[in-house]
Parts: C-alpha cells; sequence; structure tokens
C-alpha cells in the first residue's frame, strides 16, 4: 500500500535526535544552473539509510530484542540497521553481495553485525522474495520495499520543502525505489508543483526501461563503481509506488557520474560514492530543469582506491 504524509510525519518526530538534519548547501559551479545539494552523505553511517533503519527498528516490536535483525544490502543498508541495532543492543546480520565495497564491509564489522557474502543473484532473490531460510527466525527489514523505510526516507522531502519552499525539481538516486517513493511522496502531498526525477546508471536503469514500456521491467545489470543504485528490475510494487509520483527516471553515463564526483570534490569538498553523485550529474544534463534543483547526495560511502581512481580520471 502506499505510504501516507501522516506516517512520514510522525517518521519525523520518531526519528528527530537519532539521526542528523542534514544541510542543503548551492553546488558551485561555473553555469547559470541553480543546484542544491542535499547532503545525506552526512549522516552517522554516510548514507540516507539511517533514516529508515531508526524508524524501522523503533516500531519493530519488543520481540526485536530477542530475535534480532537481518537485511540484504550492497552495504549502506546493511551498515544503517547495523549501526541502529547497535545502538538498541539488537543483534544484526547483513546479507551483502560478493563485490561489496571493501569501505563499506569494513563499517558494517565495525558496527557489529554479522556479513554473509553472497552472489548479487543470491541477494536479489532474497530482495524479491523478502526472506532468507537461515536467518527466518530473525526480523527481516527490506532495504526498500518496507513502508517504515520509505517513510524515514520521507522525511528528506519535508526537510528540502523547509529549507526551500520554491524548489522547483528534485532528483533522486534509484536503486530499489524505497528513497524514491518516500521523498516524492512528501514532495506530492506538500507542494505537487514540485517535479521530482529519478537517476540511474546507463549499466542498470530499469526504472528508465519500465517508464518506456509501461510495466516493471528486468533488465542485464553491468556491474560498475556505482554501486548503490541500479539493480536488476524494479520490484512491481515499488513500480505501482513510484509510477504515480515521478516525471521519470534520467539515465547517466558513467563518465558523467565520475565527472559528478570529481566536482563535488573540486568545488564543494564533498565526498560523494557513485550512487549520491549521480542525481548531481543528471542535474547538470539540464534535463531536470533549469531553475531550482535539488539533489539528494544520497550517500559518500566509497572506496578510497576508487576514488583516488576517478579523481585521476580512470572510470570503471
Amino acid at each position: 500500500m502506499p505510504i501516507t504524509i501522516d506516517q512520514i510525519e510522525r517518521a519525523s518526530s520518531r526519528i528527530r535526535g537519532s539521526v542528523l538534519r542534514t544541510p542543503i548547501v548551492r553546488l558551485n559551479t561555473d553555469t547559470d544552473m541553480e543546484i542544491y545539494l542535499k547532503l545525506e552523505n552526512l549522516q552517522p553511517t554516510g548514507s540516507f539509510k539511517v533514516r529508515g533503519a531508526s524508524n524501522a527498528i523503533a516500531l519493530a516490536g519488543p520481540e526485536v530484542k530477542s530475535r534480532g535483525v537481518y537485511t540484504c544490502s550492497a552495504g549502506n543498508m546493511a551498515q544503517a540497521l547495523a549501526w541502529q541495532a547497535k545502538q538498541n543492543g539488537i543483534s544484526c546480520s547483513a546479507i551483502v553481495p560478493d563485490n561489496a565495497p571493501e569501505t563499506k564491509l569494513r563499517a558494517i564489522k565495525r558496527f557489529g553485525a554479522t556479513i554473509i557474502q553472497v552472489s548479487f543473484d543470491e541477494v536479489w532473490k532474497v530482495v524479491t522474495t523478502h526472506r532468507y531460510g537461515p536467518l527466518e527466525g530473525s526480523i527481516f527489514i527490506h532495504p526498500f520495499s518496507d513502508p517504515r523505510m520509505i517513510a524515514g526516507n520521507g522525511t528528506i522531502g519535508l526537510e528540502i520543502l523547509e529549507d526551500i519552499p520554491d524548489v522547483d525539481s528534485v532528483v533522486v538516486p534509484f536503486g530499489g525505489g524505497g528513497l524514491t517513493a518516500g521523498i516524492a511522496t512528501a514532495i506530492h502531498e506538500r507542494k505537487p508543483t514540485t517535479k521530482v526525477y529519478a537517476v540511474e546508471p546507463e549499466t542498470a536503469a530499469p526504472l528508465a526501461a519500465s517508464f518506456s514500456s509501461g510495466r516493471a521491467m528486468e533488465v542485464k545489470r553491468i556491474p560498475s563503481f556505482v554501486d548503490g543504485i541500479g539493480g536488476k528490475s524494479v520490484l512491481p510494487e515499488m513500480w505501482d509506488m513510484v509510477r504515480p509520483l515521478i516525471q521519470g527516471s534520467i539515465v547517466c553515463s558513467l563518465s558523467e557520474i565520475a565527472c559528478a564526483v570529481r566536482l563535488l570534490v573540486e568545488r564543494n569538498r564533498v565526498v560523494a560514492e557513485g550512487a549520491g553523485a549521480a542525481s548531481v550529474a543528471a542535474a547538470l544534463t539540464g534535463k531536470a530543469g533549469k531553475r531550482k534543483v535539488v539533489c539528494v547526495v544520497s550517500g559518500g560511502n566509497i572506496d578510497t582506491a576508487k576514488l583516488s581512481e576517478i579523481l585521476s580520471g580512470d572510470v570503471s
């Protein structure tokens, strides 16, 4: 079921004090475009996921302490859930792909979670089935298709409108759709004239394919440094949720996203992972409009070696 603005507002009150109300700053560019950055990379675990994870843990019920929690994630959701579980004395397990960045794996371990590494296809099976047999005694918190997660994510939309009430458009990185659905719901309810766009990498753009075909689609996914977004498919429930709320998906090349990573470092001293910089890459194309555009910098958990390569001009 679609979430409501009431759920988002209650999530905002519930997580206040446990997560950062991130700032919005203007992107320093040589263009005439008015682009702003919603810096979710500044959250305690380096990504927006702490919002949904904090809301989900708060709503999980008393049995969560005895049963523990688990999720599946390329890294950011695992970090966020592990961080929040540690704060509350709850055991946590994370099912992650075997090519997850070492930076994210170290962080998950630092927060005390148990890591289970499997192939990306096996991770995606957990995503689509909402279950993992060996951990069925624990409470599964889906990384994006969970109303508690989506409501927590939607608090970003409320903050954007509070800080820039005359925003014309918002660009949101699209992985599974929970971030897009939450922000778009908040903005649609509070300021329906503001347009919301998703952004995906050219190596995995199932949402763009879904808009082209009019139904939830699966695509061939090519792994890249943009590991926080770009899945194999759009889950039908997420397609039904985001389709009426957004204008479409802007597809960016790896080169465009790498340039955005460099631009953020050089001009604003902001470190963003590929997914986080993708929104900036999309805004710079002009396809999200050329007036007041807010880019959600969803995370900053990028391997230092990969960041070094990108800053030196290498993309892979």
